[in-house]
């Protein structure tokens, strides 16, 4: 079963935790590096020490929940091997993983309640890598971005 590390701000302690009692539900193993509380805190520290674990080997995926989604994307994609798309339509969740080999979903509490987050989460987690074709070059192409080898 994979591991999932899951992280918010001050925006998003209860939509992390309605996420993560769903998580837990479902039999997977959840990582959370806070918050905790609605005191204000900065999103990169969440973002941060959850893409830790993904690049260290403790989690397979991640869930990080801010206003929107947007700041904790922001801050996940500056992390080497990672991939975090802010999505607030099943669709995109689903087609991340499967298209672009997505690791991270973000969303914002803002933005989505808690319904459509449970259906995000579970569109996300559900689909697999295609990994071949177009899409297996297109993720090689945004790794040899990241690793300063594109030369296009």
């Amino acid at each position: 079963m994979k591991r999932i590390v899951i992280g918010c701000d001050h925006a998003a302690p209860y939509l992390k935790g309605v996420v993560k009692a769903h998580l837990e539900g479902r039999g997977f193993t959840v990582i959370d590096v806070g918050t905790h509380t609605t005191d204000s805190v900065d999103y990169p520290l969440y973002a941060h020490a959850a893409c830790k674990k993904i690049q260290n080997g403790e989690a397979d995926l991640g869930i990080l929940i801010c206003g929107t989604g947007i700041g904790m994307s922001l801050v996940a994609n500056k992390h080497k091997g990672i991939r975090a798309a802010c999505c607030s339509d099943t669709f995109s969740a689903r087609l991340t993983r499967e298209h672009n080999d997505a690791n991270v979903l973000c969303f914002g509490q803002r933005v989505v309640g808690e319904g459509l987050a449970v259906m995000l989460v579970d569109a996300f987690l559900d689909a697999e890598y295609a990994g071949s074709g177009n899409h297996l070059r297109r993720v090689s192409m945004i790794s040899a971005i990241e690793d300063g080898s594109f030369d296009a």
